[in-house]
């Protein structure tokens, strides 16, 4: 018989990478697992105890995933006993130089090439670059450049166009709510998230307005913060008339779960708290509507 992840790992620790990619299903099954300290195998009838720490990982916010009902609370709280941060590959800057040297030696021995290394010129581009692939991204393009650089050593014109001009986007696939994307509740997916992409537009061509506006008025502005599920503070350039309020605010620091909060508030005070109206507003179903309020403590 085969012996399931847990059962091998017994007296000793397991790695769950990505967690914030588990299915709802599993997600019940590794709480129990946490808390009881015992499984079933499949199809079996006998609780197997077993005795395993646990080290979890992920890239995505899972603070966030809990307030999207995306990720169970309590499961959140069982892993986050000792939690650290690991800050992106562009905050760590001295640390892209040794990785480089690392990397180039270790495909060069790989793929049996006499390398000397890189030019003072390319590593700068590679310590300036944004990196929103983190490590992963830095290793596999030193790999393909050791593969390929035609003199031995990594020059700035080997690195390719979009790292040299500090390119930062990663490709995103952005899903309308009619696509196909397979699976149950596919539709509600993709409409959230034509939800939260529109929240984002509005809301940048509302900052940039009142930017605008402050640009026209100078004197003095006093920049009051606003908290979640506040109104909107005023912004006063000397004794000029105000600008007309916004219905949402974006201010540095904010969360999506923020932006979205804030756009259902929004639209709750627009329509005198009529939900059918507000999900109108909104592009998205009633039931997603109730949802989220729930989840974010508005009902």
């Amino acid at each position: 018989r085969r012996l399931g992840r847990f059962e091998l790992a017994d007296g000793g620790t397991i790695f769950l990478d990505e967690v914030g990619e588990m299915a709802a299903a599993t997600q019940v099954k590794t709480l129990r697992v946490l808390e009881d300290r015992t499984f079933f195998r499949v199809g079996g009838t006998q609780a197997i105890k077993v005795d395993v720490r646990v080290i979890a990982a992920t890239n995505k916010s899972l603070k966030e995933e809990v307030a999207l009902a995306r990720f169970r609370d309590d499961l959140f709280y069982r892993l986050n006993v000792l939690h650290i941060y690991l800050p992106p590959l562009r905050e760590r800057k001295t640390d892209i130089p040794l990785l480089v040297r690392r990397f180039i030696a270790e495909f060069a021995k790989q793929h049996d090439r006499t390398f000397r290394g890189i030019t003072p010129e390319a590593l700068q581009i590679l310590v300036d670059a944004e990196w929103p692939g983190n490590i992963r991204q830095l290793r596999n393009l030193i790999e393909s450049m050791v593969v390929l650089a035609p003199e031995g050593e990594i020059r700035a014109s080997d690195i390719p166009k979009d790292i040299r001009e500090h390119g930062s986007i990663l490709p995103m696939r952005l899903l309308g709510p009619d696509r196909d994307v397979g699976g149950a509740g596919a539709g509600a997916g993709a409409r959230e998230l034509e939800f939260i992409f529109r929240s984002l537009v509005e809301l940048k061509l509302q900052v940039e307005e009142l930017r605008r506006r402050l640009e026209e008025r100078p004197g003095r502005v006093e920049v009051i913060e606003v908290g979640p599920g506040t109104g909107v503070s005023a912004v006063t350039p000397g004794q000029v008339e105000p600008a007309p309020e916004a219905d949402v605010v974006y201010r540095p620091g904010m969360t999506m779960a923020d932006v979205e909060r804030a756009a259902i508030e929004a639209a709750l005070r627009d329509t005198q708290g009529n939900r059918r109206k507000a999900a109108e507003i909104l592009g998205i179903g009633e039931r997603t509507l109730y949802r989220k309020l729930k989840a974010y403590a508005l009902a």
